[in-house]
């Protein structure tokens, strides 16, 4: 009988760690092919596992523990009776909202980087045009649309016809979609330089943005900014931090901080994060540049600012949704609910080891 829950995990929480860690490996590389000893292995922490499983539903009533331990014990069994020869068969549905969203947030910390270096940017290029009067032309010199007086853009843009682009909605949406998706790719592309030119693309990016809203702020044009950059913007710049965040896991990757693989195993490791994060980036990019051919690009009094903006909200609130909560499973809400126990826990397992 378990008379001491928090003792049990501490002693059992090392062999659920290491087979998650084995089953992550054979679900990133499905190719891959097990050896005697891993296979031998993985078929004992599964036991094990299993017998755990018994023991918590038995004798606790800990139904996050228990939730883990089933999805846990459901990975592995799925794994270790499939038929790895056999391709399997691709689910559209299942990869976007599972595979995509749980990708994203296992990779999380380098969306968070992506998205400092551009706010980075931004400060930076708002600065600028804030206090140099020459930095907007130099700046904004690839976007000719944009280096004159943002009033006299307001006013043109509100006066315009609502059938100027009639006909041509289908046309300038693809050319939105291929011009981001190049962007986008860029981005993760750049990583094999290390992630440097990331980086720099990034942070460019960032400077022209913040460029462009400090520009329309002065000029006191705030809500049209707002109804034109909202609707597309809350997923555009979303998808294109994802495929940086793709291009810095390739950086890093390549360096190997912290790391004992070679650099083939560590590229063979993410290779399908790295595709699902690039693809997903581009599906999202489709939605940006719908949205931003039928809708960004009509303003007041066609329809009003208010509507454009809500809809922004309404969209980024969706997608910080999605891709925070879709596709969780028991594992991931224990293993965060219980972070910072198993990382004293491997702290204190280091320190045992480092002193024998």
């Amino acid at each position: 009988m378990i008379l001491d829950l928090r003792k049990f995990i501490e002693r059992e929480r090392p062999i659920w760690d290491e087979l998650d860690q084995l089953l992550r490996r054979m679900e990133n590389d499905p190719a891959a092919k097990l050896t005697l000893a891993d296979a031998e292995r993985a078929h004992y922490l599964y036991e094990r596992t299993s017998s755990a499983l018994v023991r918590i539903t038995t004798f606790a009533a800990e139904p996050t523990l228990i939730a883990f331990l089933q999805g846990l014990v459901a990975r592995a069994y799925s794994e270790l009776n499939d038929n790895r020869a056999r391709t399997r068969k691709f689910r559209l549905k299942t990869w976007f909202f599972v595979t995509f969203p749980r990708t994203f947030r296992q990779y999380r910390r380098y969306f968070w980087f992506a998205l400092l270096l551009t706010v980075a940017g931004g400060l930076f290029g708002g600065g600028a045009v804030t206090f140099d009067p020459q930095a907007k032309s130099i700046l904004l010199a690839e976007f000719p649309h944009l280096l004159g007086n943002p009033a006299d853009r307001v006013r043109e843009e509100e006066h315009s016809t609502p059938s100027r682009l009639e006909g041509e909605h289908t046309t300038f949406s693809a050319y939105l979609m291929t011009h981001n998706a190049r962007v986008a790719l860029s981005c993760l592309a750049l990583g094999m330089t290390w992630a440097l030119g990331t980086i720099i693309l990034v942070f460019y990016n960032g400077v022209i943005l913040g460029a462009v809203i400090a520009d329309y702020i002065r000029a006191g044009q705030s809500v049209f900014l707002a109804g034109w950059l909202l609707p597309h913007g809350v997923i555009e710049i979303p998808a294109i931090l994802i495929a940086s965040q793709g291009g810095l896991l390739l950086g890093q990757a390549l360096i190997g901080w912290g790391s004992d693989q070679t650099i083939g195993q560590r590229l063979r490791q993410i290779s399908n994060p790295l595709v699902t994060l690039a693809c997903g980036a581009c599906l999202l990019l489709v939605w940006a540049g719908i949205v931003e051919s039928f809708l960004s690009q009509y303003h007041a009094p066609v329809i009003p600012y208010f509507a454009k903006i809500s809809f922004g909200i309404l969209e980024l609130a969706a997608l910080v949704f999605f891709l925070g909560f879709f596709g969780n499973s028991g594992s991931e809400a224990f293993t965060k609910k219980n972070q910072p126990r198993i990382d004293a826990n491997r702290r204190e397992d280091k320190k045992n080891k480092s002193n024998r």
